[in-house]
């Protein structure tokens, strides 16, 4: 099934960065960025963008640098994501969770003329610093003082539409992870949900997962080019995200799966103090239907659920005004070109089939940093990007993610799809969630393995649910064995990692 929704009404002419310049002005004292104690004024942070991109111009910066960073969320580190862009250089946020070999290796990749690191993240970036010429501390009194020597002046260097943006690595461990290239005709394309989304100068948006993740970026991005304030935490927790919200007159914000569990086993997380949220919304991950019914029942409020991924930033999204399906993740964005095709042939399927999931619009990628074959196999010459996610598509043009095609699970020749068992073990009673995952087996090649969170100060009858899933589901679904853990592994952005689970437990009938 394939859907195409209507195309934005205007061509994309204005960058992001052009957009910020525009609202600047405007509330030259209201809040622009807040990380902890630190408050910027939209005349400072437009003061203090200006000089930094004029330091990084003297240090050698050019239009298409890389200027790479690896900081916890501050406003140091916003600043200089948008100085960067002001100087006509690529960003290059770093994810704290790669590993120090994956890290140098990155910055060997992208080449960056500078590197920023932070302070508390130094021995992690150890390795890195010998690939960077130049290397400072966001924070840190040199970078600071080179700043200060800068005339406040805009550089204002010509970029065009199709120039880099900002290159995301793709989350990994071990390795070189790949380097996935934005333009700014990508991200501007992301601003048509300024205004639909209540974006407008009195926005303020609260974000507590890190900039160096795209699923940050496509709050913070709309949150400043509408002139509003953006609210940064450097790690989330529930008490102080709740004092924030409070303090802060939240409007918007932007949490993954697990923090929205967080916020509802905090007792102080009420009614009351949602009152003025305009928006929740959710991404990264599939929410659990469960998660929606008592986020509503306990606020009021409907969270909003979209679909998106680096390469091609947000697909769909359930409504801002209209029908919010809990279970799904919503309906193709303006300008998104969406079907679900055969992973096999590549044919789009019918209606209510499974398949890969593929996306073409303005919001699709450019391509892999300096890995123009991996290019090539996931995006086709026509333009659509093979996302590799497997869903459904309703009658309504609705969209429900099944799982990732890696995770598909091929037992004696059947095809399992995990989210089908994981929504099944969510409902058994002592489970807090779970998740499904193939391992070797002599005989059927691939069997489920079904890993249970355990429901604080409970503890899931096993048998119970091996009986539940007899009864439900079809003997080649069945999880072939249970297993009780306190947590599941997972990434920065709450995605449970499902490749060190099979690597924990991999070895089981072998």
């Amino acid at each position: 099934m394939k859907i195409i929704p209507a195309l934005p009404a205007a061509p994309l002419t204005q960058t992001v960065i052009d957009m910020i310049r525009a609202r600047a002005p405007m509330h030259p004292t209201r809040d622009a960025v807040i990380c902890g104690t630190t408050r910027r004024s939209w005349r400072d942070f437009s003061t203090c963008t200006n000089q930094a991109a004029q330091a990084l111009m003297a240090l050698g910066v050019k239009k298409g640098s890389r200027v790479a960073m690896l900081s916890p969320n501050s406003v140091a580190m916003a600043e200089l994501f948008i100085a960067t862009l002001k100087a006509g250089a690529i960003a290059v946020p770093l994810s704290s969770m790669a590993s120090p070999e994956a890290l140098a290796g990155m910055l060997t990749d992208c080449e960056a003329e500078v590197f920023f690191l932070a302070s508390s993240y130094a021995e992690l970036g150890a390795q890195a610093v010998a690939r960077a010429p130049r290397v400072f501390d966001p924070e840190g009194q040199e970078w600071q003082s080179l700043c200060e020597k800068q005339p406040d002046l805009d550089p204002n260097v010509a970029v065009e539409m199709e120039d880099g943006f900002n290159i995301i690595y793709s989350s990994g461990t071990t390795g070189v992870p790949k380097g996935i290239l934005h333009s700014h005709a990508m991200r501007a394309a992301q601003m048509d949900r300024i205004t639909p989304n209540g974006y407008d100068a009195e926005a303020r948006t609260l974000l507590s997962t890190p900039l160096c993740s795209n699923t940050t970026l496509v709050s913070f991005l709309p949150t400043l080019a509408g002139g509003s304030t953006a609210i940064l935490m450097a790690k989330f927790d529930a008490k102080t995200w709740l004092e924030l919200a409070e303090r802060e007159a939240v409007t918007h914000t932007m949490l993954v799966p697990v923090l929205f569990r967080r916020l509802l086993d905090h007792p102080a997380f009420t009614r009351d103090l949602t009152k003025g949220v305009r928006l929740f919304v959710s991404g990264s991950a599939p929410l659990l239907a469960e998660t929606h019914g008592r986020f509503e029942e306990r606020t009021g409020h409907r969270i909003l659920e979209r679909y998106g991924m680096t390469e091609t930033n947000m697909n769909t999204s359930n409504p801002y005004d209209g029908d919010r399906r809990a279970g799904t993740v919503g309906l193709p964005l303006p300008g998104v070109e969406l079907k679900i095709t055969d992973p096999a042939t590549g044919a789009t399927l019918p209606q209510g089939e499974v398949g890969v999931i593929e996306v073409r619009g303005a919001n699709v990628f450019q391509g892999y940093w300096q890995m123009p074959e991996k290019t090539r196999e996931e995006l086709r010459e026509d333009g659509f990007f093979i996302t590799g996610d497997l869903a459904r598509m309703d009658a309504d043009g609705y969209v429900t993610i099944i799982g990732r095609g890696k995770d598909l699970i091929i037992s004696g020749g059947f095809n399992v799809y995990p989210k089908e068992v994981e929504t099944l073990l969510d409902e058994q009673p002592g489970v807090l969630e779970s998740a499904v995952i193939g391992v070797p087996h002599p005989d059927l090649g691939e069997v489920a393995v079904g890993i249970l969170v355990r429901q604080k100060g409970q503890e899931p009858d096993l048998d119970q649910i091996a009986a539940a899933m007899g009864q439900a589901l079809a003997r080649f679904k069945q999880p072939r064995t249970l297993i009780v853990v306190d947590e599941l592994p997972r990434n920065t952005m709450g995605k449970v990692q499902k490749n060190i689970l099979r690597q924990s437990y991999g070895g089981l009938f072998s």
